[in-house]
């Protein structure tokens, strides 16, 4: 009973119904209006316009400039050289030693006063030579100048050849003529050579040299050039009883010995031929016998 007398004391203006309140004037109706406005207004792009946040809130600033990307410098390039332009070519367009050296000797005209040693045989045994230069060449060769390889083979060094054409003709009166390109195999480099001298041809041989590996094949093409001229020589008279079998007997005999050495390395033994005169070389000894083990 006291409830009911409390609600009929109160005021008329607080038992008016909500929904009888004048739209315009209820702030409730406002700020709902205000929301859904602005739910439905599009958000701005942050991507052109960022925005900072400020002691105060947030502010709009102007665009800034777009990032520059950082760019390492490209180191400067070294300038060309035979080694680093070598090391660039990719190795299946170099050109191997094997293939041939592509060395074939000029030819000359037909009508050309100068002789094609290449293909003329201009010269050979039109006259024999004079008798200053026969002796020269057919002059027994000194003992001492003879050498005798490991394995028993006596030999003439290169040199001498070289000495004797130069007392029989002079410096610069012979010479050697390639008559061919050189040929390379597996194992072994070959080529013709014609050797001329006082302006005619004398003499013909194929000069040949093994060698072990691509990068021994220039050395090998000369140790080539230089059998040919001991090839050639032979021909002349040059150190011909040094193909004598009974002169190579009686040479080995009075002038040779065969010893036992050992490598100082590996300890291995085997029997090797050197002149009497001579003693054994580094990396072997002499020794006794062939006791341990032996090549």
């Amino acid at each position: 009973m006291s409830a009911r007398r409390a609600g009929a004391s109160l005021s008329p203006l607080l038992r008016t119904p909500r929904k009888s309140c004048c739209p315009s004037v209820c702030p409730f109706s406002t700020t709902r209006r205000t929301l859904q406005t602005a739910a439905a207004q599009p958000k701005p792009s942050t991507a052109s316009t960022p925005i900072s946040k400020g002691p105060s809130g947030p502010t709009s600033r102007p665009p800034s400039a777009p990032v520059r990307p950082h760019t390492v410098p490209s180191p400067v390039a070294a300038p060309p050289t035979a080694r680093n332009t070598a090391a660039s070519t990719p190795s299946e367009n170099l050109r191997s030693l094997t293939d041939g050296l592509s060395d074939e000797p000029t030819v000359v005209d037909e009508n050309s006063k100068q002789v094609d040693w290449a293909r003329s045989f201009h010269g050979l045994s039109a006259s024999p030579f004079s008798p200053e230069a026969q002796e020269a060449l057919l002059q027994p060769i000194p003992v001492d100048d003879i050498e005798v390889k490991p394995d028993g083979i006596i030999y003439l060094p290169e040199i001498k050849y070289r000495r004797i054409l130069n007392r029989a003709f002079g410096p610069g009166g012979w010479g050697l003529a390639p008559r061919g390109e050189t040929i390379v195999t597996g194992r072994s480099v070959t080529r013709e050579y014609g050797l001329v001298a006082g302006g005619r041809l004398v003499s013909i041989a194929r000069g040949e040299q093994q060698y072990f590996d691509p990068e021994g094949i220039p050395t090998a093409t000369e140790g080539c050039k230089s059998n040919a001229l001991m090839r050639c020589c032979k021909d002349l008279g040059v150190a011909s009883e040094l193909w004598d079998p009974r002169f190579i007997k009686s040479f080995m005999k009075e002038h040779s010995k065969e010893i036992w050495v050992e490598h100082v390395v590996n300890k291995k033994r085997k029997k090797i031929v050197l002149r009497k005169d001579d003693e054994v070389r580094y990396p072997f000894k002499e020794v006794k016998s062939s006791a341990s083990g032996a090549f």
